[in-house]
């Protein structure tokens, strides 16, 4: 019994890894359809994604009717705050430098950890900032020299800023919705949310829909199916088992997963400065993850 206890405490964690590595893709996907804009690259991922799974989830649906309209509302803002995540942040990314929109967009782990402990009246501990601290130190190093020379704060650093509280929310109003509804149903009303919040978005600023290259679509496909399907429905997961402050601060391994990642497959070099950087952020995540 208790190593069936035990390993049902790991699985969350290795949901955890698997929406790291997927989300850990995104930045290269982006790089990819360069066709299009930041928003209708986000809006073809959440809906290309949601469309894959209507069929799962509707037979999900038919097995459990029982969700309350409570936990329907939470993913529907889940969904919201997602896109604003994702709209606010691709503009923040268009507007100045990969190091503040990336080093800024990761600032919602701390905005986790502020709510978790304000508001929710959680007791983190010494142990919890620490890691933080740690695993940001770590975050800065794998920029590299682009942290360093091009750091500054205008608007796009601002919308970075803005972008990660919108994905704070996210975590938040995951975790309500996952109260009541399945990993599955919370990520697919979540999603068909965001799609539908995007389209708006992109039309009001006359974004470009269609014309795209056989390459850009089947690399927003890739991105719907690895990214959102796989990222994220694992995020979904997690949520459901553990803490927003535990997940949010461990999401800070994406941008390791992301330079490693690149040093495969877009042949971009790991200095040993982005490696102990590296050994920083995991070292930082540990220290978070003590608490549980």
């Amino acid at each position: 019994m208790t190593q069936i206890k035990s390993q049902s405490h790991i699985f969350p964690y290795i949901a955890l890894l698997i929406g790291i590595l997927g989300l850990g893709m995104s930045a290269i996907f982006v790089k990819w359809a360069s066709e299009a804009s930041g928003v209708v690259i986000a809006f073809y991922r959440v809906g290309i994604a949601a469309l894959i799974m209507a069929i799962p989830f509707s037979a999900e649906v038919k097995r459990n009717t029982a969700a309350r309209r409570y936990h329907l509302i939470w993913a529907v803002i889940a969904g919201l705050f997602f896109a604003a995540d994702l709209g606010t942040w691709n503009y923040a990314a268009q507007m100045t430098s990969a190091a503040n929109s990336t080093l800024l967009g990761n600032t919602s782990a701390v905005w986790v950890g502020l709510a978790a402990m304000l508001i929710f009246k959680e007791k983190l501990g010494g142990k919890f900032w620490i890691g933080m601290v740690i695993a940001f130190a770590g975050v800065i190093l794998i920029m590299g020299e682009d942290f360093y020379t091009k750091i500054t704060f205008g608007l796009g650093s601002l919308l970075a800023l803005f972008a990660s509280f919108f994905y704070a929310g996210f975590f938040f109003a995951t975790q309500r919705a996952r109260e009541g509804l399945s990993s599955l149903s919370s990520w697919w009303i979540s999603a068909i949310s965001s799609a539908a919040a995007l389209l708006i978005v992109s039309l009001l600023f006359a974004q470009p829909l269609i014309g795209f290259s056989a390459t850009t679509w089947w690399v927003m496909i890739a991105a719907a199916l690895i990214s959102q399907v796989v990222g994220y429905l694992a995020i979904n997961y997690a949520l459901g088992h553990l803490p927003p402050h535990i997940v949010s601060p461990t999401m800070l391994g994406q941008p390791v997963m992301t330079a490693i990642l690149a040093a495969f497959i877009l042949n971009e070099r790991l200095s040993w400065i982005q490696i102990g950087g590296g050994v920083l952020v995991l070292s930082g995540i540990w220290l978070v993850n003590q608490k549980r």
